[in-house]
């Protein structure tokens, strides 16, 4: 997941700057091609996910690792307009594709799937962080030539398809064949209390990576317009960084004595909300480091901990699909946020669009409490 996250992390940032200064294109076709990325990263979650529980995985991933690989050094020659959209539209797609594997393998992991899944959201995390960091000086110094970028790209997704061509060829297997659990899966359908708390979780994490992009997107431009420098709305994202990496650590350490994993969404939950009311009080740099400082707890604890309680709610023979469709879910939130957040700033403001974005989090904060509490005690965890 550490080396995905950073060979992913030296693809997307580029795509805006790339596309207005090299190739020419308005920021509405930026726009476009990064919702085509993001939608094909949808489409290769779903598949993976359902194809997961019925083949080979090991085969699945390397397939995925090699052709991601041999993408992305096409990228490194071919990189005009419009093979650069196409290509990196395959991109998205085989990146979903592999990181719901990865996800529905750690389902198979006999510890703790809160702390796998917290590992797995650290690990994604600090392979971004350091991405990030490193694209825009190497972008700079290359002068715009994202050739050598593309090169340094495949290195990765090259040491990525190695990792998953030895280190996943033992598959951890669940007692019975893949028959048996096919005809498991025909006669013990997922309990109706199981689908109603996996599709509030689905449904509510679309909509909270929905407002959570106004962070990454739209927040940018409205710092700049209170003369806040582009610098400093960096640093809050280092700051993101930072603190989830401290914040998983201490949760680690708090679960040895207090395991709960729908009050860490709650709190999660509520947290996110509270960061957009924060920005609509925000009236100088210090109130937008404190409303990161908010959204990151709130990430942290809640980002990671709704996989894991979709695995306990998942039969062995499915935790696959559910996998793949729960990053579906955030992969679409993720697409639309962007054009959502112009959209309402378009008509409205950006103060109305923090106020929509609380709004929405506490609805659906409001949701998810009631269907846990309705539904909760007729789980079956498996």
């Amino acid at each position: 997941m550490f080396i995905s996250s950073i060979g992913n992390s030296f693809v997307w940032p580029l795509t805006t700057i790339y596309m207005h200064d090299q190739l020419h294109e308005s920021l509405t076709m930026s726009g476009i091609v990064l919702l085509f990325y993001s939608g094909a990263n949808v489409v290769g979650s779903y598949i993976s996910g359902l194809l997961f529980d019925r083949h080979n995985p090991h085969w699945l991933l390397l397939g995925g690792t090699v052709i991601a690989t041999a993408v992305i050094a096409f990228l490194i020659f071919f990189n005009g307009w419009p093979i650069y959209a196409v290509l990196l539209t395959a991109i998205g797609f085989f990146n979903g594709w592999i990181i719901t594997l990865i996800n529905s393998y750690a389902t198979k992991i006999s510890q703790d799937g809160r702390y796998v899944f917290s590992m797995l959201y650290f690990a994604s995390n600090l392979g971004m962080v350091i991405g990030t960091t490193i694209v825009g000086p190497l972008y700079q110094y290359a002068n715009g030539n994202v050739g050598p970028l593309f090169s340094i790209t495949t290195a990765f997704y090259l040491i990525l398809s190695g990792i998953a061509l030895f280190c996943f060829n033992d598959v951890v297997k669940e007692p019975g064949t893949r028959t048996a659990q096919q005809g498991s899966r025909a006669s013990s359908p997922l309990p109706r209390a199981n689908l109603w708390i996996c599709w509030t979780f689905f449904i509510s994490l679309c909509v909270i990576w929905t407002m959570y992009e106004q962070w990454s997107s739209n927040l940018s431009v409205f710092m700049t317009e209170q003369g806040i420098s582009m610098t400093k709305y960096s640093l809050l994202w280092t700051i993101n960084g930072v603190l989830v990496v401290v914040s998983q650590l201490v949760l680690s350490w708090l679960s040895r004595w207090y395991n709960n994993p729908y009050l860490l969404v709650y709190i999660g939950t509520l947290t996110i909300g509270l960061s957009f009311v924060l920005l609509l009080a925000a009236k100088s740099y210090g109130w937008y480091v404190l409303a990161m400082i908010v959204l990151t707890i709130g990430e942290a604890t809640v980002i990671p901990t709704m996989p894991a309680i979709v695995n306990s709610l998942s039969p062995v023979a499915v935790k696959g699909k559910y996998q793949g469709i729960l990053n579906a879910y955030s992969s679409l939130g993720k697409a639309i946020g962007p054009l959502f957040g112009g959209l309402v700033i378009g008509a409205f403001s950006y103060r109305f669009l923090f106020i929509v974005c609380a709004g929405a989090i506490f609805l659906v904060e409001l949701v998810i409490l009631l269907v846990v509490l309705l539904k909760r005690p007729q789980t079956k965890r498996y």
